[in-house]
């Protein structure tokens, strides 16, 4: 541990806090107690209790990271949840800051933000969510009218490249080929696998994405979560609001936030009540007939981000399934695999819970 002189003491809990944490707190916050606090893949989260100047007792959610991606993780999560609660306030919790400080081995990154007590048992009530989600994608304008984002942005632990784009098709493909790149530096090179994704980008995006730029068509980019899960989306114990956490967002087709709901660890968002309701307040792009493939493609992102963090999952070869499907279909390429239903999770309604540990 560092300098014991930037670390706070007399502190109740198990969680060291370092001065650079609090001092993102108002003038004359006392410090109750800091306690490990929720389960998190990739970082290690607090609650940390406090005594306002006033007498009023708070609570503050604080996650710390370090190693590959934790800069833009916290700093990006800031600045997700700042834009959300700007045009949706009170869907996630408010941000309080971002910050850096070295703890004697390495430099560690942290956000902080409201605390709130939440229940992850319950799903949430769909009519409610999901016009508020609705909400979001609607009032979340681009500032420049691109898709992208201001500052690099992290979805598992990948970041994102969100460089502004007038095309949807050259953004998205920024991302894809991003987790590409993570899963193969994870799981290793598959020719097959290979020559799949490069048809993807090569032919499959800019058919299928292209279109909804094309003959006429546009699409507006919109603020989306960027990473909405069902872990994710908690119950609010005291108000009993569904509360949105732990965003990386972009400015994107506003289609691309439902990805994650096809996935094979999806356990109520792959209920058709969800997305009906949705889509009473945002209809499908054009063309609508497109909708279920498009909703394919953009679950390949979720898939090989899960893969990359997670060596050997089945998320590869479900991602893979899908690429041959869309190439069959929009950019056929004889020297592709075929296409194999019964390792289709659409047709075969495959469901793999998502497994998490607290980091140490």
């Amino acid at each position: 541990m560092s300098d014991s002189s930037s670390w706070e003491v007399d502190v109740e809990g198990n969680f060291p806090l370092h001065k650079a944490v609090v001092e993102m707190m108002p003038r004359g916050t006392k410090i109750v107690s800091a306690a490990s606090s929720g389960i998190s893949a990739w970082t290690k989260t607090a609650k940390i209790s406090v005594i306002l100047e006033d007498g009023t007792r708070k609570g503050y959610f604080l996650k710390c990271a370090t190693g590959q991606g934790a800069r833009p993780l916290v700093e990006g999560e800031f600045h997700s949840v700042s834009a959300i609660d700007a045009v949706v306030p009170g869907l996630v919790p408010k941000a309080a800051g971002w910050g850096q400080y070295d703890n004697g081995e390495t430099q560690e990154y942290f956000f902080l933000g409201d605390f709130h007590d939440m229940d992850f048992s319950a799903a949430p009530d769909p009519e409610y969510l999901m016009s508020q989600i609705a909400d979001l994608h609607r009032k979340g304008m681009s500032p420049n009218g691109l898709f992208g984002f201001p500052i690099p942005t992290v979805c598992g632990k990948m970041e994102r490249t969100v460089i502004w784009e007038k095309s949807w098709a050259n953004s998205f493909t920024h991302q894809l080929k991003d987790v590409i790149k993570y899963d193969n530096e994870t799981n290793g090179q598959w020719l097959e696998y290979d020559a799949a994704c490069q048809q993807l980008i090569d032919g499959v995006i800019p058919r299928l994405l292209g279109a909804l730029q094309s003959d006429g068509r546009e699409i507006t980019p919109a603020l989306i979560h960027g990473d909405l899960w069902e872990r994710n989306i908690g119950i609010d114990m005291e108000t009993g609001e569904t509360i949105l956490f732990d965003p990386g967002s972009t400015y994107a087709h506003n289609e691309m936030e439902f990805g994650t709901w096809r996935c094979t660890w999806a356990f109520y968002f792959n209920s058709p009540i969800y997305m009906r309701l949705y889509q009473r307040h945002v209809e499908p792009s054009e063309p609508v007939d497109e909708w279920d493939d498009r909703n394919r493609l953009y679950s390949i992102h979720p898939y090989l981000n899960d893969s990359a963090g997670h060596p050997g999952s089945l998320s590869r070869q479900i991602a893979y399934n899908d690429m041959l499907y869309l190439c069959e279909k929009y950019a056929p390429l004889d020297c592709l695999e075929k296409y194999d239903p019964e390792k289709d999770v659409s047709v075969t309604g495959a469901y793999v819970p998502f497994a998490m540990k607290q980091l140490g």
